[in-house]
């Protein structure tokens, strides 16, 4: 890998250490030098990153949708919506590109950055910007070759908290924008050994009990609760509706 004097680097040198890092060879080895320059150092504008970070952006987006569609065929809109948006978020990207090493090998004009570190905005850019190089240059299933083993583990991070996200923290919003209190969690009932144990919870909000659902804890029965109580606000049925709770 080739250190921090990018300019005297050869093209050559930077697309070799660029193809070794990101374990993809280009047959179009103007598409990762174009994915890989910034604006301060093209000759031209048109000749950086930015049209591919253009397409990049769109095809990250489309590969960790279709990925989620499938993975989780019983989640509606908005649960799948909020996880792709945890996945391609500026920040996720950055990251990524960052483990990578992407930040040591991206073509930058002087005075960009600061003691030589390049902006995590930068590098979030430049990982989009490889993203439509590897389409173009090798197609959706290259694409998907390349981004399934590092995003993965950024979706059951975002899954991992999609509960909270999704219902108990939108509950709370509601409750103390309408009502000015917080929403509370009643416990209806529990069963199973201590070390085992699952509970029933209700959400109340402004005295308005709504149906209770079952959680392997309390913490996830509260979520579940709220899920229930928020489908019910907009007159829909409760998504975690139990017959074992009747």
């Amino acid at each position: 890998m080739k250190s921090t004097s990018r300019q005297t680097d050869s093209t050559a040198e930077l697309v070799e250490a660029c193809e070794e890092m990101l374990g993809y060879h280009f047959q179009n080895k103007t598409l990762i030098s174009e994915a890989i320059t910034h604006s301060s150092f093209a000759d031209k504008r048109v000749n950086s990153y930015e049209r591919l970070e253009f397409l990049g952006d769109s095809i990250l987006g489309f590969t960790v949708c279709e990925y989620l569609f499938h993975r989780y065929p019983n989640w509606l809109e908005g649960d799948l919506t909020k996880v792709k948006s945890n996945v391609v978020s500026r920040q996720t990207c950055a990251r990524i590109g960052l483990e990578m090493g992407i930040d040591r090998i991206l073509v930058v004009g002087k005075g960009v950055g600061t003691l030589g570190r390049v902006p995590s905005s930068l590098v979030a850019n430049a990982f989009e910007s490889i993203v439509g190089a590897i389409y173009l240059d090798g197609g959706v299933e290259a694409v998907r070759d390349f981004l399934m083993p590092l995003i993965e583990r950024h979706v059951d991070a975002a899954v991992a908290g999609r509960l909270e996200i999704n219902y108990k923290s939108e509950l709370q919003q509601y409750s103390q924008k309408r009502f000015s209190v917080p929403p509370n969690y009643r416990v209806v009932d529990d069963r199973g050994p201590d070390h085992e144990k699952e509970f029933l919870i209700a959400a109340v909000v402004h005295k308005q009990t709504f149906s209770p659902a079952w959680g392997s804890n309390k913490k996830e029965a509260e979520q579940r609760a709220a899920a229930n109580a928020l489908a019910e606000l907009d007159g829909n049925e409760p998504p975690f509706f139990d017959e074992k709770s009747e």
